[in-house]
């Protein structure tokens, strides 16, 4: 199998715990994979097929983590929410923390078959951000000023919001009426919070 002396030397820099992690990790994924090729990324033991990347390893000073890509977020320990760490399978101290041989062969093989199939994972859809309520000084100024107000209720949730975040996060009482001034005037011209950016 062809290996990567970085890798090596990242096992032989790893604390000593972590050592058999790893190397046992490293041979499981030669043997459900002979086509993997290792290399490092971020830092980080990986293991790529066709250049894409099916699992990666990591050690730490008190732990190791464990990543098979596409199976599950980072992050998030599989059925134990208090594991935490990186990777599936939190955080690992010892061999009797990972998951059998033959799971986690499984899962590196589907992993290699997602790849060469070209199926890619769907992102999680991101719940929209909740409006924020406008400010009693905001809406006295938007009903002072009838093309602003109706800018500002004809724009997507998203443009309101800058207009709201930018008012309401100023510290100073000054700075927040010298905001909301220069608010009121763009929007009378249609503009949107970021409107300079638009065309660079």
């Amino acid at each position: 199998m062809p290996t990567d002396p970085r890798i090596d030397a990242y096992i032989a820099n790893a604390q000593p715990f972590a050592r058999p992690i790893l190397e046992h990790f490293r041979e499981l994924v030669h043997c459900a994979l002979p086509q993997a090729e290792e290399t490092l990324k971020w830092s980080m033991p990986h293991f790529t097929v066709g250049g894409r990347n099916v699992a990666g390893m990591a050690s730490f000073k008190a732990h190791a983590a464990l990543m098979i890509h596409g199976d599950g977020r980072q992050g998030e320990a599989e059925g134990d929410d208090e594991k935490g760490g990186m990777g599936h399978y939190g955080r690992i101290t010892s061999l009797a923390d990972l998951p059998g041989d033959a799971a986690l062969r499984k899962k590196l093989i589907a992993a290699a078959d997602k790849i060469a199939s070209g199926v890619k994972e769907p992102r999680p859809a991101r719940a929209p951000k909740p409006e924020i309520a406008t400010p009693p000084d905001v809406a006295a100024a938007l009903d002072a000023n009838g093309p602003a107000k109706a800018t500002f209720e004809r724009f997507a949730p998203s443009h309101r919001r800058e207009y709201l975040e930018w008012i309401t996060d100023a510290k100073r009482a000054e700075t927040r009426e010298r905001r909301l001034a220069q608010a009121i005037v763009w929007l009378s011209e249609g503009k949107k919070r970021n409107w300079k950016y638009e065309n660079c």
